[in-house]
């Protein structure tokens, strides 16, 4: 089968179009106004709920106006005793009444040419006082935004809303809120010291074991049968090592970043390269890469661990003679982008997604599992969502993989 050609040009996302790039699907304008709800903030709720309320007390007010004014002018309008003959008098109070519904039909139309003017006016007034009352309202839930904001792993144990005021809804929602940075401060905690006792606990028999059985291959008069099996025991020590090496980087990237500062993924992406590539020569592996300059906020070591990582799966899961690997970076669509390809054995699009479990690996290759302890893609994707980035492989034309990391831009 003829090899598929290289990536070639700028960065380009190769795996799923990012979420904004998607044509959204036709809707009906029936949806559209069924979903209208969901889009409108808290506040303009409050506000429209607020102006919809006096606004209909305004017209119902103004109905009853209208019915009490025709009742009180028929009521309050004076009886006609004119003292004429019957024939007269009759045509007088015919004429009297008369009078009266014209009076009653002048004052009704008056009261309705000025009264919608009114109504507007009182409605316009409603929606912005609605307003600063909703937005009065809101301020004890901005305040736990704003808290939940500044809240982080190193933040957690002093920072909290500490809501004042009567022991209403809102005072019951924040002190709630509180218990619960309680128990999350006291979780991480937990967390830290287990990565810390477990850090020292399992390396520290680990190292006694390799130094022991170096000490015992440098020996002179060992057996080759004895020096056979220190050899095998140093590497499956080494494997240990760099498993629980790998478990504790995992751990550390899944919490919060704890350094944060301005750094080029180029820069980034050049030392990790550097690092890798006489692993790639020892493998007869060849690199390319095109790396254009991509600045972002975040923590150059886990960025770097987390492009070797890529790098050195390529390189492991390769062809085994003239492979190939590509590194790009760069700038695509106001988003960062790091892409790294290679050749290699064909990878079914139904694993790919379980390749970035921990300990997870393709079936054609669990039998050698001394290659690595399936940690490097889990580590991977830990550092790229701890940067606020998303990170997706899609199988190579040819064989091999295409992964891309997506993060955003400084």
């Amino acid at each position: 089968m003829q090899e598929a050609p290289p990536p070639v040009g700028p960065p380009a996302w190769d795996g799923p179009p990012p979420l904004e790039q998607q044509a959204p699907a036709s809707r009906s304008t029936m949806d559209r106004v069924k979903d209208l709800p969901g889009k409108v903030s808290i506040r303009w709720r409050l506000t429209l709920t607020y102006g919809a309320l006096v606004f209909g007390a305004g017209a119902a007010l103004l109905l009853s106006v209208y019915v009490i004014l025709g009742t009180a002018i028929s009521t309050a309008w004076p009886t006609l005793d004119t003292g004429l003959d019957p024939i007269s008098d009759a045509q007088m109070q015919v004429r009297w009444r008369q009078y009266e519904q014209l009076a009653i039909i002048n004052a009704r139309d008056a009261l309705l040419g000025s009264a919608p003017m009114a109504l507007v006016g009182v409605g316009i007034l409603a929606l912005i006082i609605g307003y600063f009352v909703a937005d009065r309202a809101l301020k004890p839930v901005a305040q736990m935004t704003v808290t939940a904001r500044k809240l982080s792993e190193s933040t957690l144990a002093h920072q909290r809303i500490a809501l004042e005021g009567p022991n209403d809804e809102l005072k019951e929602l924040a002190d709630t809120f509180d218990a619960m940075l309680t128990r999350l401060n006291v979780a991480f905690d937990t967390q830290r010291r287990f990565v810390a006792n477990a850090s020292h606990e399992l390396r520290t028999p680990l190292t006694i074991n390799r130094t022991v059985l170096e000490i015992a291959l440098s020996d002179p008069e060992a057996s080759e049968d004895l020096k056979a099996l220190g050899r095998t025991l140093l590497e499956v020590n080494a494997r240990n090592e760099k498993l629980i090496e790998g478990l504790l980087l995992l751990a550390r990237s899944e919490r919060e970043l704890a350094v944060r500062k301005p750094l080029d993924v180029q820069d980034v992406a050049e030392t990790a390269l550097e690092q890798v590539t006489p692993f790639a020569e020892e493998h007869g592996v060849t690199v390319s890469a095109e790396l254009v300059s991509a600045p972002t906020i975040g923590d150059p070591v886990l960025l770097e661990r987390s492009i070797s990582n890529l790098l050195e799966n390529a390189v492991k899961y390769n062809i085994p003679e003239n492979g190939k690997v590509w590194i790009r970076t760069g700038m695509v669509d106001g988003a960062l982008v790091v892409q790294v390809a290679n050749t290699g054995q064909h990878v079914p699009a139904y694993e790919v997604n379980s390749l970035f479990e921990p300990f997870r690996r393709l079936h054609a290759d669990r039998v050698e599992s001394a290659k690595g302890a399936g940690l490097g893609l889990s580590i991977v994707r830990a550092v790229v969502q701890a940067h606020g980035g998303n990170v997706a492989a899609v199988p190579r034309d040819g064989g091999g993989l295409v992964v891309t990391i997506q993060l955003p831009r400084r």
